[in-house]
């Protein structure tokens, strides 16, 4: 079994495993052993590490053994797991993934298991449907987020310019950046870390202008011109020194740790709303959280609503029993909800999403501040990424490179990533 994910990934950055043998208690005499393999920062290791460990407790006869990777090398060590029939029982999973796993029979259909083991009736319609695949339910949505702009306040106050805000045009974000980059409170501080090569983003600003990545009959729905747009703009925040230079950027691997403003480098990176308790873990100064700028005043943000993460459950997994059990117990057990927190978004469960509010933190209080305040703003959830399309997010991180260290100009990295883009996906 071949999947379409980006092989270049695996080279870069270093993959994280974590032995869990903490998590499994009595191991050596469990009946039934399951292994759950997912991506996420430090902060996502140690609640999944508590949540198995408590489900542990209350099923003696269960050992769950757990890895974690970051996103990029995550999606290699999958696909190859998969391909050599390895696959992990427990798969974190993303929307844009899921189709592709499932139309090639790599993941259990757990129709037969609602209302029986998985009692997901209370997540609304709309929150089961975000994980089925030609009417068939593949993935479990494990919470409610969008897209969202991290913003370090204390750096801001600091140099005494007024912060980007929800509402903030295109523009407006430009110049405010450049702002704070040149009041030089910081050495080698910048306003924005430089998202031409996020994809999210990229979709985001593609959505504002009336147009999306894909179409329902799964191919792009943007041309060369729409990606050099983009490009564009971010090459005129370079010029402007208003995000972080080419050589910085080069560095953020896409994960919560190597992000710019994490690594101090800048007072904003975009990322999702359900990353927000893992970004505030491991940044010392308070973060707010913003939607994205807008092309024009009272402009909606080009967003919505997405499962933050879903789980699944190999197509071979001996233990398929457990292991939906297992699941039922994060989205529906309090216990399990309770271990996991928001941090991997809002609970779809209403019944669970009452039963954790009362003891939201600030953090937690504040992610499910961010999707009420969003909600009235966002569109549908875009038509599901066809085969091929994992790939393409890699990609444009690469010709975004290529870009701001200029091997390619704006438009000839526009043409670059939107004729390959398309070729991932009849190659799909």
């Amino acid at each position: 079994m071949t999947f379409t994910i980006d092989r270049r990934q695996f080279l870069i950055g270093t993959a994280t495993t974590l032995a869990l043998g903490a998590a499994s208690l009595n191991r050596a005499s469990a009946a039934t052993s399951i292994r759950f393999l997912w991506w996420g920062s430090k902060e996502r290791a140690d609640r999944t590490h508590n949540a198995m460990t408590l489900y542990q407790s209350k099923n003696p006869d269960v050992s769950i053994e757990g890895e974690s990777f970051g996103w990029d090398n995550y999606w290699t060590r999958l696909a190859t797991q998969a391909a050599g029939g390895n696959a992990p029982d427990l798969i974190q999973m993303d929307y844009r993934y899921i189709f592709e796993y499932a139309r090639r029979g790599a993941l259990l259909d757990f129709t037969p298991y609602l209302d029986k083991s998985l009692k997901i009736s209370d997540f609304g319609q709309a929150n089961i449907d975000s994980g089925k695949v030609d009417g068939k339910l593949y993935g479990v949505n494990l919470g409610v987020n969008s897209s969202a702009v991290m913003v370090n306040t204390i750096a801001w106050k600091e140099a005494g310019v007024d912060a980007p805000t929800n509402g903030t045009t295109w523009d407006d974000f430009a110049e405010t950046c450049a702002k704070l980059t040149k009041a030089k409170k910081r050495r080698s501080f910048y306003g924005t870390a430089d998202a031409s090569g996020l994809e999210p983003a990229f979709e985001g600003w593609l959505r504002q202008r009336g147009k999306a990545l894909y179409t329902n009959d799964g191919n792009l729905a943007f041309d060369a011109k729409d990606t050099a747009g983009w490009f564009d703009y971010w090459s005129k925040l370079r010029e402007m020194e208003a995000c972080v230079p080419a050589d910085m950027q080069a560095l953020d691997q896409q994960t919560i740790e190597t992000s710019m403003i994490s690594q101090g480098k800048a007072t904003i990176s975009f990322a999702h709303s359900n990353q927000f308790v893992g970004y505030q873990a491991i940044n010392k100064e308070k973060l707010g959280m913003i939607s994205y700028p807008v092309p024009a005043d009272d402009a909606k943000p080009g967003q919505y609503l997405k499962p933050s993460m879903l789980m699944s459950v190999s197509a071979t997994s001996k233990n398929a029993d457990a292991a939906v059990a297992f699941v039922n117990f994060l989205v529906e057990d309090p216990d399990g909800a309770k271990a996991l927190g928001v941090e991997r978004g809002v609970p779809a469960s209403e019944k669970i999403r009452n039963e954790l509010t009362p003891d939201l933190d600030d953090l937690g209080k504040e992610m499910a501040d961010y999707i009420q305040m969003l909600t009235p703003k966002v569109g549908t959830l875009p038509p599901p990424p066809p085969n091929g399309a994992g790939e393409n997010g890699f990609f444009l991180k690469k010709v975004a490179e290529e870009v701001a260290f200029g091997k390619l100009s704006t438009d000839e990295g526009g043409a670059k990533f939107a004729e390959q883009a398309a070729a991932n996906l009849k190659r799909g």
